[in-house]
């Protein structure tokens, strides 16, 4: 009954999708109030509506409901309850569910706290939100239902994909989704500017929290899912640039460039037209790891489906929402002319070059990604882009983006004086070069790698510490006027450093890290980077779900020894996967890092050692980069423009 339920309130939805799609346009149209208001009921009732439906699909997983094919497929009774719950969206149809989910809900804010809104722009806004909606709606309804029954119920499931049984995966796509369909809103928003004509200062303003809400959770979910590949996978490794990866990681690179861009429409209404196209680019690329991960046309461990009919639909919404946009976009050009005009030295040239650092990177990847496939479609070659090029080619746009951040954020607006303006930060370079001729000195091995990524890191964490100082003014109660600077401020300071621990991270561990392979005796001692361990023991052990073996592995430093490691190698018998549980001693500088392998005839053990310099750095790095966006999206500013509608109103009917 509850499944049937779920499956009638996806149909209502869908309908309630059209309406809003349809009615409050019509409205905007024609200014006629009652038609424009009926968007913010309609997003609401959509979003309760798509509410239950999941509710009622993750009941089914909870007790595990095997009349239903989904459950069948991915779940099973004993599986712990964590892994029922997250197995909702680690599926295709589950997942798509969830997608739909937050794009009712990204148009229910519009609705709930949009009332500083004109209100024709709320009802495009919410109308672009509502044809999104009924292009995924259409998508699940018709191909990728999640409530189908079983007609003949089998007694248990077939367990869910042994890999996503993970707490670190377990959260990744909720994240990652919530970053992908929060870039609708950018273009929804984007669309009804160009329907109404009017791409203003304050459309800048308006359309900025929810791009920074979305990058945040992109930021998010791209540090679980490197995280969790660092440890789960048992290679060692944080990226690999495969495919999926890379659809996540291209959306965060324009998503940047869209805050930088819209921040410059703001403070000085320019960059209008690629501010938009930025948008509406944004969100394709978003489209784009959906249909990646659903189409079949690549293989990959983060692959949901590999149907070409679905895929082909996925295509269909992502060639219909492209033209829409950039059709629009050509269409309303002649309105978009930039007001502000700025000099070569000034903040706006060093966000332009932010920009196109950001915008050319990412189709450098995009490059990468797509190539093999084209290759082997249209000249029947099957090559493997993966990551020398990645790395060469990707690399110094990130090393210049390195060095011009602490330089645009203390640069004034309009027009700046080159050697007045880089006087304050003379003492950070002067540091960042220490640090990189330091750690020159330190390294064994003459790789450039490691000094130029800490003078990167330091370069842009000391600029982010002058460019908060140099906004306190001089004199004495700096430190007062410091507490007193808007988050925004505070924000933008600890993202660009939250920057610089990750590139100082991902530099130290590519440029130092060891690794040891080799098959070792019970009670057999060995040394790696200059740390002993010792393989103690070896057994079996008994999961909720899953038999192991387990080494007991003692770690020591000069013969003291500090902690013993138990790594485990898995079998989920249901689903007949295995999977490597590595064990880490993870400190500040380094990790140590045990992979236990497969029995040998002579009574050994294949067990993988890495010794990994720095990594915690990379995924501490994204979370101050996080920690920022949250800062600047807790401005309150962007609460008192909040208000300015409603003040507006209140002063008009007093006179």
């Amino acid at each position: 009954m509850i499944t049937e339920l779920g499956h009638f309130c996806l149909i209502l939805a869908f309908l309630t999708a059209c309406f809003q799609a349809i009615v409050p346009l019509i409205g905007a149209h024609n200014r006629w109030q009652g038609w424009m208001m009926s968007a913010v009921p309609a997003a609401t009732l959509q979003f309760l509506l798509t509410l239950t439906a999941f509710g009622a699909l993750t009941v089914a997983f909870i007790g595990s409901d095997f009349s239903v094919r989904l459950v069948v497929l991915n779940s099973h009774s004993v599986k712990p309850m964590l892994y029922k719950i997250t197995g909702v969206w680690g599926n295709h149809e589950g997942s798509m569910l969830l997608w739909v989910l937050i794009v009712t809900l990204f148009g229910g804010f519009v609705a709930w706290f949009g009332s500083a809104l004109p209100d024709s722009l709320r009802a495009r806004v919410l109308s672009v939100q509502g044809a999104i909606a009924v292009a995924f709606f259409a998508f699940i309804l018709f191909s990728s239902n999640p409530f189908l029954r079983m007609a003949v119920p089998p007694f248990d499931g077939q367990d869910l994909n042994p890999l996503l049984q993970d707490p670190g995966l377990a959260f990744h796509p909720p994240f990652l989704y919530l970053g992908y369909v929060g870039l609708s809103m950018s273009y929804s928003f984007a669309v009804a500017a160009l329907i109404e004509g009017r791409i203003d200062a304050a459309w800048g303003r308006w359309v900025r929290p929810y791009t920074l809400a979305a990058w945040i959770f992109l930021t998010i979910g791209i540090g679980l899912g490197s995280w969790w590949a660092y440890y789960e996978l048992g290679w060692g490794g944080f990226w690999f640039w495969d495919p999926v990866e890379n659809a996540s990681f291209m959306p965060w690179l324009l998503a940047t460039a869209l805050l930088h861009s819209a921040i410059v429409v703001e403070k000085r209404e320019s960059l209008k037209s690629w501010t938009i196209l930025l948008a509406i680019i944004a969100f394709g690329f978003s489209m784009i790891g959906a249909f990646i991960t659903r189409s079949g046309v690549i293989t990959s461990v983060h692959a949901f489906a590999a149907d070409p009919e679905r895929g082909v639909f996925l295509l269909a919404i992502l060639a219909f929402f492209m033209l829409a946009g950039l059709t629009l976009f050509a269409a309303r050009a002649f309105e978009m002319q930039a007001k502000g005009v700025f000099g070569i030295v000034s903040r706006e040239s060093v966000l332009v070059l932010n920009n196109v650092l950001l915008a050319v990177a990412a189709f450098v990847v995009f490059v990468g990604t797509i190539w093999p496939l084209v290759s082997e479609l249209f000249f029947d070659r099957k090559l493997s882009v993966g990551a020398p090029f990645f790395n060469l080619a990707f690399t110094p746009f990130m090393v210049v983006l390195g060095l011009i951040l602490p330089v645009g954020a203390i640069f004034p607006w309009k027009r700046a004086r080159l050697q007045r303006s880089l006087r304050p930060l003379a003492p950070a370079f002067v540091l960042s070069v220490a640090v990189a001729v330091l750690i020159w000195a330190m390294q064994t091995e003459r790789s450039a790698l490691g000094p130029i990524g800490f003078f990167l890191g330091a370069w842009l964490v000391s600029g982010a510490v002058v460019d908060l100082m140099t906004r306190t003014g001089r004199g004495g109660g700096r430190l007062g006027r410091l507490r007193r600077l808007p988050r925004a401020d505070w924000g933008k300071a600890v993202a660009h450093a939250g920057l610089g621990v990750t590139m100082a991270g991902v530099a130290g561990l590519l440029a130092w890290e060891a690794e040891d392979i080799r098959v070792a005796q019970v009670g057999e001692r060995f040394e790696v980077a200059g740390y002993g361990l010792t393989l103690r023991s070896v057994r079996e052990i008994e999961g909720p779900n899953y038999v192991a073996v387990q080494a007991d592995v003692a770690l020591d430093r000069a013969g003291v020894g500090f902690t013993v490691l138990q790594p485990e190698k898995r079998i989920y018998p249901v689903a007949g996967m295995p999977t490597t549980e590595a064990a880490i001693d993870n400190g500040f500088f380094r990790d140590v890092y045990v992979v236990i392998g497969d029995p040998q005839d002579d009574g050994g053990w294949v067990v993988r050692t890495y010794y990994k310099p720095f990594a915690n750095w990379i995924w501490g790095g994204a979370i101050l980069m996080a920690l920022g966006g949250a800062l600047s999206l807790s401005d309150r500013r962007y609460r008192v423009a909040a208000g300015a509608k409603k003040t507006q109103a209140k002063a008009v009917a007093a006179k």
